[in-house]
């Protein structure tokens, strides 16, 4: 548990990644002293370049499928370390099992040896392609382990099941997070993702690339009211899964609209085979995080992709 009359010291896994680098700001806005680790494989020093010289910012270039040594004291550590979209997963399989299977594994270590909260950042491709819509935390997944994500959804499975294992076995305070499409500054615009890819095709003027015919739905969640929920999470003293994400649903085409809208954008859409095992269905039952964290999403998708728009606009020139 946190310590009382110090500040408090975070770990952030993944630190230099899209939601690591903003977790990193959230945590020092409230007063840690933070140490992030990241080995760079798909996270970016530039998304934490504005914290250089910051007296309780700590930058570590490490592994962490590999032994994590830190002297001095650990309050949390939050483990956001993983290749987290389709296109990084497919390239990346084997760094994608071992960081949610040998990596959660260290991080909870880590925090045992520490006597520090330990937060996991899951997913909701821990649902697969649901057939329970929308989905609660109770729902088991309906989830395919040979297919070519299951190393994303299998890494994060097995990674809830061990911190659930460190809790009731070892007595860990630990948390898991179960991450809905979260969009914002800072994502890649080679993600795999489709925020980046429609805003990115869209500045460019080529043409946005809609999968299948386009009616599977998606949620969308603004960077801040993702981060705004796990800090709550992280005080809450609960320790099974919590949905973070906003149920607001949109089809893609739906929401290729909004972006060509947005940006006055002529580009038309062309159509691609429907991915393997893609999701048709996707949004969060966020019953559990209202009642107990008094969270729901603030930001409205036009507000966000606003701000998206003028983060990338300034990345592509």
């Amino acid at each position: 548990m946190a310590t009382k009359n110090k500040t408090p010291v975070s770990v952030v896994t993944g630190g230099a990644g899209f939601l690591g680098s903003h977790l990193c700001d959230r945590l020092l806005a409230e007063g840690h002293r933070v140490i992030a680790l990241d080995n760079l494989l798909t996270g970016n020093t530039d998304n934490i370049a504005h914290l250089a010289g910051n007296r309780r910012f700590t930058f570590i270039k490490h592994n962490v499928t590999q032994y994590i040594y830190l002297p001095g004291c650990v309050d949390y550590i939050f483990h956001f370390a993983s290749p987290a979209s389709p296109i990084d997963y497919l390239e990346l399989p084997i760094q994608t099992l071992k960081v949610g299977s040998l990596g959660t594994m260290n991080c909870l270590g880590l925090a045992k040896a520490k006597g520090a909260t330990f937060l996991l950042a899951s997913t909701s491709e821990c649902y697969g392609d649901p057939l329970q819509h929308p989905q609660k935390e109770t729902y088991w997944g309906n989830v395919n382990p040979i297919g070519p994500r299951g190393v994303y959804d299998e890494a994060k499975r097995f990674a809830e099941a061990m911190t659930m294992a460190y809790h009731r076995y070892h007595g860990v305070d630990t948390k898991i997070v179960r991450i809905f499409n979260t969009y914002g500054p800072r994502m890649r615009l080679r993600d795999g993702r489709v925020v980046p890819a429609f805003i990115g095709q869209a500045l460019k003027g080529k043409p946005l690339t809609v999968f299948g015919d386009g009616s599977q739905t998606r949620s969308f969640t603004y960077v801040t009211d993702e981060i705004d929920g796990i800090w709550r999470l992280s005080q809450a003293k609960y320790h099974e899964p919590v949905n973070i994400g906003n149920p607001t649903e949109f089809t893609i085409l739906e929401f290729a609209g909004l972006v060509r809208k947005l940006l006055g954008s002529k580009s038309r859409v062309i159509r691609k085979p429907l991915p393997v095992d893609d999701p048709k269905q996707r949004r969060p039952d966020i019953t559990l995080a209202r009642k107990l964290l008094g969270w729901e999403p603030k930001v409205g998708l036009e507000d966000g992709l606003r701000r998206t728009i003028e983060y990338f606009r300034g990345r592509i020139g």
